[in-house]
């Protein structure tokens, strides 16, 4: 039996392309063959052998053609040929479970380097047709995959936006306290694109250059994320709710975006050799999953982290930072009340509220700023949660600190 070990993760190695708006700069590119030819040249940037890796996942929410394939085909492009491996889909909760299904890989034995590659695009949904002979005259089912499930969970019945307004309800959380959220947390995005985007540099290639649908020249430059909007108090309250009655806007929810953003798992001796400084050590020390009562996702995250916490054996308090996958203000509103940690404090240097929602990657790249953001204090342990459809949730515990 292989002898349980440790999972690190090597500094600096991962990394995020900006993320777009939908129907923007990367609404042309298939899912898969981007997440491959960004994954290939951030590689080769940090001078990290395709031949050191020995296994791989892929995390997808919104399927491509030919995406059954997943991603042996990934591997396969950016020409690790011998490399195999599963594709993970969880919703909004991907990014997490790519994460545990990595590091159980090499606590296990069963792999001393494990490559994450998540990508989705949200612009261009398929539409799907689901064949019914025994219909009327034959006729089937079909769906907008992207649009129909924002817009219907068929177990609980609802839109996502009616979970952010039942727990709103429940919470007591205004419209003019969301709106207080979200200038927040647009000020601390505004500080990662400080001395030209410094902070995003950390981990993002920029100017990022957009290929072409062939992937054979450049289309466009991106800057840094397309889609973000600045915000202030008095433009937000002169937004209405979306839905009558409510107190959700448009203003105080995420984006759908599409990106891609990619990270390495490895042994420890393998995150000395990989890491760009290798005196720094990050390790993964909890995972925590929920499902809470049907209709009031927002408020999944507070079990999961509550679960991540005591499977690493500590708690909120001793926490130096928390990201947040937040769709909706009233997530961090929740989470703050629940368990106490200082509203204002958390999503350092963004979140998805802000730079928008992918799916697939948005979690994995929270949790790549949770690293940066350690790493600049000089250390620290840190938290990541985020809700997922179904009602559930995930969350992780990490440290960063000096070997």
């Amino acid at each position: 039996m292989p002898v349980a070990r440790d999972a690190e993760i090597p500094y600096g190695a991962y990394w995020s392309s900006p993320f777009a708006r939908w129907q923007g700069s990367l609404s042309h590119l298939h899912s898969l063959q981007f997440a491959a030819h960004v994954g290939a040249g951030e590689l080769a940037r940090r001078d990290i052998p395709l031949g050191e890796i020995d296994h791989g996942i892929l995390g997808l929410t919104v399927p491509q053609r030919q995406s059954f394939y997943g991603l042996p085909w990934v591997m396969g492009m950016m020409g690790a040929e011998d490399v195999a491996g599963p594709t993970i889909s969880q919703a909004c909760a991907t990014g997490a479970r790519t994460l545990a299904a990595a590091c159980h890989e090499v606590r296990s034995g069963l792999s001393d380097s494990t490559l994450i590659l998540t990508a989705d695009r949200t612009s261009n949904g398929p539409h799907v047709y689901y064949p019914a002979p025994a219909g009327p005259g034959g006729t089937g089912g079909h769906e907008d995959v992207v649009m129909d499930n924002f817009n219907h969970d068929p177990h609980a019945r609802n839109a996502m936006i009616d979970t952010a307004e039942n727990v709103a309800r429940k919470y007591q959380i205004s419209t003019e306290a969301q709106n207080d959220v979200v200038v927040r947390r647009y000020h601390q995005y505004r500080d990662a694109l400080d001395n030209d985007h410094a902070f995003q540099k950390r981990y993002m290639t920029l100017p990022f250059e957009v290929p072409d649908s062939r992937f054979r020249k450049s289309s466009v430059t991106l800057s840094g994320d397309e889609g973000v909007v600045e915000v202030s108090a008095g433009d937000l309250a002169k937004l209405r709710p979306v839905k009558e009655g409510g107190s959700i806007t448009f203003g105080g929810q995420t984006h759908p975006a599409d990106g891609t953003a990619g990270l390495l798992v490895t042994t420890a001796e393998a995150a000395r050799e990989q890491a760009s400084d290798p005196s720094i050590q990050i390790r993964v020390r909890g995972f925590g999953q929920s499902r809470t009562e049907k209709g009031f996702m927002p408020q999944a995250p507070v079990e999961a982290a509550r679960r991540a916490l005591d499977s690493a054996d500590l708690e909120i308090g001793d926490m130096d930072a928390v990201k947040s996958h937040n769709p909706f203000a009233v997530n961090d509103i929740v989470f703050s009340r629940e368990t106490g940690f200082d509203l204002d404090a958390m999503n350092n240097f963004g979140c998805s509220l802000i730079w928008g929602h992918p799916q697939g990657p948005t979690g994995l790249r929270c949790i790549i700023e949770l690293i940066e953001e350690l790493a600049l204090r000089g250390g620290g342990r840190g938290l990541f949660q985020g809700c997922a459809a179904g009602d559930s949730a995930m969350a992780v515990v990490l440290d960063v600190s000096s070997r």
